[in-house]
């Protein structure tokens, strides 16, 4: 036999080795052990069967999809089937909660404390999907965005009120869409810079923000007269027929600090919730409704009532 033929055995463990040697340390040849073999064969038989049975291969150039497998196995009509079961399930506890709101509004919903707890749980699912990216996850609102747990509602906080806000947006493309309009005095070249920080003083001294300043008890309180007066009021505290902002309950949509004021006057606000009768069926946003009525700030019928004869809008951090 060549001396190249002879294997290399370990002295200490009497192994032979693969050849490999570094720094002095030779490398044992050491076989797998032949339970981790099986397994490893199996596991190869396995991923050929289940190829076969189920899909598995992306699609290749000029297919779409994935092969089906000879099972035609898909989540998705499995989830789309326990989707629909639930929604059969659910069905009678969101014909009770219609009629409960068609006949006593929240009142005969809170009543019942077995609706009252499907609503909430229903409504707390269609606020996660569609709502909490906007409002948050327990609709605390931020910049930009209205607080719903507040009593501060631009366009009513009554159940009823809440309901058709949902229906139909906010400056959506809804026909009967919540719609009102804040000039952008800036970048339309409605006035200039020095008369836009001249209104936003005389707002923030209304407020209590900052002490009356000469050119916001003259330029701007006449600008607000002639350009702000008609929608927020002359008492800068708002109009709910037409959406407008109370300016001095120190609740700002936009941010209270100067500049976040100057920026709104100039650019005009403009948000847009979507109309959600579009995506969502009527029993969901009742249990919407409820659900964010019962948040914390959802107002008696009889307030709406006296707020809108006193003509006592809130302020900007509701819808």
């Amino acid at each position: 036999m060549a001396e190249t033929d002879k294997k290399d055995i370990d002295a200490h463990t009497g192994v032979e080795t693969t050849g490999h040697e570094w720094d002095g340390i030779k490398e044992l040849n050491n076989p797998l052990p032949r339970w981790w073999l099986w397994v490893f064969y199996a596991s190869i038989v396995w991923s050929v069967i289940y190829m076969i049975f189920m899909p598995a291969i992306p699609a290749l150039p000029g297919m779409q999809g994935y092969t089906p497998g000879l099972r035609d196995h898909t989540e998705r009509e499995n989830v789309h089937n326990a989707l629909a079961d639930l929604q059969t399930a659910r069905e009678p506890q969101f014909e009770r909660l219609q009629q409960a709101a068609a006949e006593g509004g929240i009142e005969a919903i809170e009543a019942d404390p077995e609706l009252l707890r499907f609503a909430l749980a229903a409504g707390d699912s269609a606020f996660g999907d569609n709502c909490a990216t906007c409002h948050g996850e327990g609709g605390q609102g931020a910049i930009g965005y209205p607080n719903l747990n507040d009593d501060i509602w631009l366009w009513g906080g009554t159940f009823d009120e809440i309901r058709h806000t949902l229906e139909v947006g906010i400056r959506s493309d809804h026909p009967e869409a919540r719609y009102s309009q804040m000039p952008a005095y800036g970048a339309d070249g409605l006035l200039e810079r020095q008369e836009i920080n001249a209104v936003a003083d005389h707002v923030m001294t209304l407020a209590g923000l900052i002490e009356p300043t000469e050119a916001g008890e003259t330029t701007g309180a006449e600008i607000y007269e002639f350009q702000c007066a008609a929608c927020h009021g002359v008492d800068a505290t708002g109009d709910r027929m037409v959406g407008a902002p109370n300016l001095v309950d120190n609740y700002w949509l936009y941010g209270s600090e100067r500049e976040q004021i100057v920026n709104s006057i100039w650019r005009g606000p403009f948000g847009v919730m979507p109309n959600w009768g579009e995506r969502l069926n009527d029993p969901t946003i009742t249990a919407l409704a409820a659900y964010v009525y019962l948040l914390g700030g959802g107002e008696p019928d009889e307030f709406a009532e006296a707020a809108l004869l006193d003509r006592d809008p809130g302020g900007e951090a509701g819808q």
